[in-house]
């Protein structure tokens, strides 16, 4: 089994960044902990989910993400209305984008129509529509920690009555400091690998960079000294749009086959390194 043999390993996870150090350290690495990414409760679009599902608009609900239909549940519950939410869902049409939403459903006992396929993107969620007429449906879409215009923007194409709601937003940690650190640690050479699980994480890591005057340095450090693991295509792409080329993208978008996808990498390169 291949191991990090004491790599240090810029984590910048937020929800369960406890959950992937484990993993990182299970491997044999050193884990750095920079959370980048602070969930804002938006009470007024769980609200509107309540609202509607009462008044019944909705014929299709699709849930973009685990996080957002979780904490629409537990809205739900805390509101008392857990009850009547899941009895109309249970007559609803539903669509998950990847295997964490499903859970979700499963969870609640409701069943899950349709379902995407890896790796999960939005190109993937299209495909699993395409065979469901939304002509003049009532279509519940909940995003995320900011809206997928691209799935907004198809839905209302083919003609459906869209309500859009983000369940919370994305913004920076109150505290900053160990994003900072972060970004002085890999242009400083003190990283072996950075891993990013989300794309905001990405966007708020060059924010910090960019604010330090570094986003450019930060940038050809990460392509030069550090090994960069994406945990999916999403993610992946928003680096490249930042200037930095990952590394690493596993087969499965998680956590585990993550941190094992750069084990592997590490233990690659290692080998293929030149004897002195």
């Amino acid at each position: 089994m291949p191991t990090l043999s004491g790599a240090t390993i810029a984590l910048l996870e937020s929800r369960m960044s406890e959950e992937l150090a484990a993993l990182v350290r299970g491997l044999g690495g050193t884990p750095i902990n920079a959370p980048a990414v602070r969930e804002v409760p938006r009470p007024g679009d769980v609200g509107t989910f309540i609202e509607g599902l009462a008044a019944r608009r909705f014929s299709v609900a699709i849930f973009l993400t685990g996080a957002g239909a979780t904490a629409l549940f537990q809205e739900a519950e805390r509101r008392g209305q857990l009850a009547e939410a899941v009895a109309v869902l249970q007559q609803m049409t539903i669509a998950c984008r990847g295997p964490k939403p499903v859970a979700v459903m499963k969870r609640y006992g409701l069943p899950v129509h349709m379902a995407t396929v890896k790796p999960h993107t939005t190109r993937e969620l299209l495909d699993a529509l395409a065979e469901v007429d939304l002509q003049g449906l009532g279509v519940l879409l909940v995003h995320y920690g900011e809206k997928n215009a691209a799935v907004a923007d198809a839905l209302r194409a083919r003609g459906a009555h869209l309500e859009e709601v983000c369940p919370y937003e994305w913004a920076l940690p109150d505290d900053i400091a160990p994003l900072k650190a972060v970004v002085h640690d890999a242009i400083g050479r003190r990283l072996d690998a950075m891993l990013f699980t989300n794309q905001i994480q990405c966007r708020h890591l060059f924010q910090i960079a960019s604010s330090l005057g570094l986003a450019d340095a930060l940038a050809a450090c990460l392509n030069r000294d550090v090994v960069v693991g994406a945990i999916g295509p999403v993610c992946a792409e928003a680096l490249r749009q930042l200037g930095v080329t990952p590394d690493v993208q596993p087969a499965s978008p998680n956590m585990a086959s993550l941190i094992t996808a750069v084990a592997d990498y590490f233990e690659l390169t290692d080998k293929s390194d030149p004897e002195p």
